[in-house]
């Protein structure tokens, strides 16, 4: 919850519930304080025991069938002894469990999510205690039946065919036991000596691409054994975890083949955790994928090499800067190779300097997530929120007077394809990254070769000691750790560029999708983010709601208005220019705004940005769905509820929790007073009554 007044914003912990103590046979609150005097476990026992029986219940120290026994609970068995019982004990249970334990077994409750198993079950976390647990009547419903039916279970929903007479219910994909063939595994040979390290100063790098053999020792290792399928992530609860993911079955590939790539995942996690601010949140720990916390995204117009986002599709190779160089070869008229010292030798290639915008094209893929699913993949599909997008200054040269130094292109050569050292996965297959970019962005010098970013050397984990920066297009094609350039005639066809990153119509998905349906995704669209405040917090404020966030468009286009909206679109406000950063080709603009909000309750906060030609974003984010959660360019969203402190009643509660040292979050805790004397009440009825309406 956040308290907005300037001019600061401060911070307030929520209400903490204390323990219910019995003390004098009186049931009392404690905040903090020490039980002095209980009642011993057996009386408190026969207490409930006395009440359930009342209710025709019989008690016994008899485990239930429906409950698992534990050596740190003792258990009871209730059977109906009427048929009017037996009716209402469904019903029944959840109250009688929560009074009579909370009453009788002075039991502490700690705010905590909606229990996943049946029967409700409470503890008291404290020395020599003894938790009761009621079993209900036997039922043949499942435990999470209510979440499942809700659609917060959604991978156990079974498919419904109703193509016939009859609704039938489909059974889903299983998966089974782990296999491996040792004997196919062997007769590929010494792995340590098929997958050696190629080039000396390079660890952790296979070169795949003029290797075929490799390739299929590598596919047959990959295919006579089994691996662990994709977690679910997206229609069942996201891990609350950091990293999110582990990517379990991609180090899983990486160990078994062996040799070079044996230790790359550990190797790139130590580089994760060396080179990453520690607040990082970590999506996926392998390949890495990860991005800042929302607070710190906009906190400085060029983000630190600490916190920009890092979205890779293979392991982190160590290469030595003495020991590197590149190829550039293909449709050239004369194939070379370049050093590093080759590259800064500004006597043959002028230094360029660029501030840089680099977007994932899964920045907010969590809005579609939470809404609506599509392809799961970890990896392509990473649950990215809105900080998979960062801005830093780097330093080169244009690919441009590279191509040059090589004689230009011949034979018609329209495409250059990048190579990089990480070694990525598809379909039991091994290959290196390869994407590629027309020739007519690197003509006209929107390509560089970078080996600084934010004045840094730069950094392992951003491609060191050489990268690819593509202006304005998604992260995806500014390929890391760069050992070939290939001049070709036709886009590559490998598959991060023929298979993925493709933006599909919305009818198109698992079902029926082909990879000719989808649209090769290169410019990011106009986007926007609220970074401040987030979703279902509350806000108290005197009129308004301090926000700040993001606005960017790729291409070469920037953003020209920023507007805000308190009632979920009705009506905008636009942000001044001077709360929006520079303006600049290639970069983003972060911005901060005192929104008017009059209204209290809910509200919903509504960022939307126009480019400078004039193209806008979606309104929702349904219109942005596709099979590949990609490029959730709609209006960002924020739900709060709102406290507006400048209306003299809010004003007045809010003093009188100040005044009891009560704080004011959760807002879903009751209140803790009476919201009005009993005398306020009667002369309110008395001065505007009759409170019913009277035949007349």
């Amino acid at each position: 919850m956040w308290w907005v007044e300037p001019p600061t914003t401060h911070s307030y912990l929520p209400q903490q519930v204390g323990f219910l103590t019995r003390t004098d046979q009186k049931l009392r609150r404690v905040q903090g304080g020490r039980i002095r005097r209980r009642r011993t476990p057996q009386a408190r026992q026969e207490d409930v025991s006395d009440q359930y029986k009342a209710c025709g219940f019989e008690l016994t120290s008899q485990p239930s069938e429906t409950l698992c026994q534990t050596h740190h609970h003792h258990w009871m068995n209730c059977n109906a002894r009427s048929g009017f019982i037996c009716t209402l004990a469904t019903l029944m249970t959840r109250s009688l469990v929560i009074l009579d334990l909370l009453v009788s077994s002075l039991v502490y409750l700690p705010l905590a999510p909606f229990p996943t198993h049946s029967p409700l079950s409470l503890s008291r976390h404290r020395k020599h205690q003894h938790s009761i647990f009621l079993s209900i009547m036997k039922t043949t419903n499942r435990p999470d039946e209510w979440k499942i039916e809700q659609g917060l279970s959604g991978a156990v929903l079974p498919v419904l065919d109703m193509t016939g007479p009859e609704t039938k219910a489909l059974d889903p994909q299983t998966f089974g036991e782990l296999t491996k063939d040792e004997q196919a595994i062997k007769s590929v040979g010494d792995r340590e000596k098929l997958f050696a390290a190629e080039r000396k100063g390079w660890t952790g790098f296979v070169e795949w691409e003029n290797y075929p053999k490799k390739k299929d020792a590598a596919h047959k290792i990959l295919t006579s054994q089994t691996f662990p399928p994709n977690p679910e992530f997206q229609l069942g609860p996201i891990p609350a975890t950091n990293p999110v993911l582990p990517g379990t079955h991609w180090k899983m590939w990486h160990h078994a083949i062996g040799g070079e790539l044996t230790k790359v995942p550990e190797d790139s996690w130590e580089t994760v955790l060396k080179e990453k601010h520690p607040d990082m949140l970590h999506l996926l720990q392998f390949p890495y994928n990860g991005e800042p916390p929302k607070r710190l995204v906009t906190d400085k117009e060029f983000t630190p090499n600490s916190l920009h986002f890092v979205r890779n599709h293979g392991g982190i190779p160590i290469i030595n800067k003495e020991d590197y160089s590149f190829l550039l070869d293909g449709l050239v008229a004369n194939p070379r190779s370049f050093t590093l010292d080759d590259l800064m030798d500004e006597s043959q290639f002028p230094r360029m300097e660029k501030s840089i915008t680099m977007q994932c094209s899964g920045t907010r893929r969590i809005e579609q997530i939470l809404k609506y699913a599509g392809q799961g993949d970890e990896v392509p599909q990473a649950p990215w929120a809105e900080g998979a997008i960062g801005t830093a200054r780097y330093v080169g040269i244009s690919l441009k007077k590279v191509i040059k130094a090589c004689g230009g292109l011949v034979d018609g050569a329209k495409h250059l394809e990048f190579y990089g050292a990480d070694t990525y996965f598809k379909d039991d297959k091994t290959m290196n990254y390869l994407v590629s970019v027309p020739w007519s962005k690197v003509k006209a010098n929107e390509v560089m070769l970078a080996w600084e970013m934010n004045g840094e050397t730069l950094p392992r984990i951003h491609g060191y000691p050489l990268r690819i920066v593509v202006f304005g297009y998604i992260g995806a094609r500014s390929v890391k750790w760069l050992y070939r350039i290939k001049a070709i005639k036709e886009p590559s066809r490998a598959p991060v560029q023929s298979q993925e990153y493709l933006y599909f119509p919305q009818q198109v998905g698992k079902h029926n999708f082909k990879l000719t349906d989808g649209i090769q995704i290169q410019e990011m669209p106009v986007s926007s983010a609220i970074m401040s405040p987030w979703t279902k917090q509350v806000v108290i404020h005197n009129g308004k709601i301090r926000c700040k966030g993001w606005a960017y468009s790729g291409g070469g286009r920037w953003p020209e208005r920023v507007e805000l909206s308190a009632d979920g679109g009705f009506n905008w406000y636009t942000i001044p220019l001077d709360k929006l950063s520079k303006k600049r080709r290639w970069t983003w603009r972060i911005w901060e705004f005192d929104l008017p909000c009059d209204v209290e309750g809910w509200v919903e906060i509504v960022c939307r940005c126009w480019d400078n030609s004039l193209n806008t974003q979606p309104p929702n984010v349904r219109t942005a769905w596709n099979w590949g959660l990609h490029v959730t360019s709609s209006c960002h969203r924020v739900s709060v509820y709102s406290v507006n402190k400048s209306k003299p009643k809010t004003k007045d509660r809010l003093d009188e929790f100040e005044e009891k040292g009560i704080p004011f979050g959760p807002i879903t805790v009751p209140l803790a007073f009476p919201s009005q004397s009993w005398d306020d009440y009667e002369k309110f009825w008395k001065e505007n009554g009759p409170r019913d309406a009277e035949d007349d």
